[in-house]
């Protein structure tokens, strides 16, 4: 999905500045209509819950493109007086789409596992964090509850701030609707390699039985070129026919990933069902090689399909080689998110709890902007996003595309932030906005920090604070060699990373956060 950045100059910093303060005085308690705000957690995090409460936000600002704010300095490595230009001023907010994606942390374990060290460029930080369970509190209805907590690190001045979102859970809201899925399968000769076809089709068997009679479901393959061997097929009597169609899917030939997606939007628009979730699963290696192989020319050709019908796309990497970036490029322009299996556990778990939690949606279009005070933050970075980022004018705009986001998610951006000498009092404001899926009504909602509420150190804090760390500190390293990103402060070694995990998961006695130890310890043989 297209997003524009937006870049204007400020003419005076003072007048950016009263500007921005005044902005995160309006937001002082902006939870919605009847909803009178925050409120404090004895864990030092400030929450706004859920609701369909419609407030101001911070008014638009300049971001510069690298999303770190440097207190009127230019940016490190910056060349001075290019064709005349001065660096933008610094402003004081950050923008950014939904994302719940967790296909790079996937992949990144499966190419650990398999004694290889992943890409720097397959790195998403904010794939890492958002792979692990979180403990906000959740909305009663449609929309976001909003929590925004952080720690101080051992870095002087420097801390790493959490806003966490999250959304209802499923069994709150009564039944979801009715959901019309077509599977477009990649059956090219490459899918024969264990661990990617077979594994689909396993999956998809269970996945078969799991979903409702009134949920629908059609197949397409694709290998050179692509086939609907299921048309929309309502499952009610008719489960022995789709596992009859699963059951006959055999490998062959190339990879024509384009024909496939298009025959699949072909397919689920002849299938669209009125008052259903509609929606294209692709299960591929991403390997295109036959056709089209860029993403913005196989969505241009069923833009109509997903911009009339609201056919979003949900993508399913496989296969230890795997065209990571191409499969993300694809779920981002198409309005969907990615996930990577890498074994039997990870693909049931997909198929049979992430899938039917992707059909319902509770709101479309998200997007976040942070404020932070100018009067108490010296600069900042959002850690991760990269793709995902807003220009900070377009926060409003409806016409620019956000994150799809269904129950049962919560969505985690982490801050590494460093606040001016001896400041005190407000840090940060976080506005989440959303469109209601049914009416497309606008909704905001709002937490805030306060610097006195940042846990003194780090490791100290409340657990799942500590796992996000953990998390994003272990991109952090996995992209090392690639210099276009800053090393996050007083990261810690490999070694200390893996223990902290280990004391983590045997504290929570998360299973997840277990095998976050073990691949942090096997990447610990990287290090140079």
């Amino acid at each position: 999905m297209e997003r524009t950045r937006i870049h204007r100059t400020r003419r005076l910093r003072g007048t950016l500045i009263a500007l921005t303060a005044a902005s995160g005085l309006l937001l002082t308690g902006c939870g919605g209509a009847g909803d009178s705000g925050q409120s404090s957690k004895a864990d030092g995090r400030q929450n706004s819950g859920g609701g369909s409460g419609y407030a101001p936000a911070p008014a638009p600002a300049q971001s510069n493109s690298s999303g770190e704010q440097q207190d009127g300095a230019r940016s490190e490595g910056e060349q001075d007086g290019t064709e005349g230009d001065f660096a933008p001023p610094p402003d004081y907010l950050s923008t950014f789409a939904l994302d719940v994606d967790t296909a790079s942390y996937g992949y990144a374990r499966r190419t650990l596992a398999d004694g290889r060290r992943p890409d720097p460029s397959t790195i998403r930080p904010e794939e890492f964090v958002n792979s692990f369970r979180q403990d906000y509190e959740r909305p009663h209805g449609n929309g976001f509850s909003v929590t925004v907590d952080g720690a101080r690190t051992d870095r002087e001045n420097w801390s790493l701030v959490r806003v966490g979102l999250a959304t209802r859970t499923a069994e709150q809201d009564g039944e979801r609707p009715p959901a019309a899925l077509t599977f477009v399968i990649d059956i090219s000769g490459s899918m024969a390699e264990p661990g990617r076809l077979d594994l689909a089709k396993d999956s998809l068997g269970v996945m078969t039985d799991r979903l409702r009679d009134d949920d629908s479901v059609a197949i397409v393959t694709f290998s050179d070129e692509a086939e609907t061997v299921l048309p929309m097929t309502r499952l009610d009597d008719n489960r022995d026919r789709v596992h009859d169609a699963i059951d006959e899917l055999e490998p062959t030939d190339s990879t024509n990933l384009g024909a496939g997606v298009r025959t699949g939007y072909a397919t689920a628009v002849k299938g669209l069902r009125e008052g259903a979730t509609n929606r294209v699963v692709l299960v591929s290696d991403a390997l295109a090689n036959t056709g089209d192989t860029e993403a913005n020319s196989i969505l241009d050709r069923i833009s109509d399909a997903r911009r009339e019908h609201g056919i979003t796309l949900f993508g399913v990497g496989v296969g230890s080689d795997y065209g990571d970036a191409l499969m993300e490029q694809l779920a981002d322009k198409g309005d969907g998110n990615t996930t990577y299996v890498a074994n039997e556990s990870d693909a049931r778990k997909v198929f049979s709890e992430q899938l039917p939690r992707n059909i319902d949606l509770t709101a479309r279009d998200a997007k976040a902007q942070v404020a932070f005070d100018p009067e108490t933050v010296a600069e900042f970075r959002l850690i991760g996003y990269d793709n995902r980022r807003v220009a900070d004018d377009d926060f409003r705009d409806d016409r620019v595309d956000g994150g799809e986001v269904g129950p049962g998610h919560t969505v985690t951006a982490l801050y590494a932030v460093r606040t001016r000498q001896s400041a005190s009092g407000h840090l940060a404001t976080a506005t989440v906005r959303w469109l209601d899926p049914e009416t497309r009504e606008p909704h905001e909602k709002s937490g805030q920090l306060e610097s006195g509420s940042l846990h003194e150190s780090l490791w100290d804090a409340p657990s799942r604070l500590q796992v996000a760390a953990v998390a994003a500190y272990f991109a952090d390293a996995l992209r090392k060699g690639d210099d276009q990103w800053t090393t996050l402060p007083d990261a810690p070694a490999l070694s200390e990373l893996a223990e902290k995990a280990d004391k983590l998961a045997e504290k929570t006695e998360d299973e997840a956060i277990r095998r976050l130890a073990e691949a942090i310890d096997q990447a610990r043989r990287y290090e140079d």
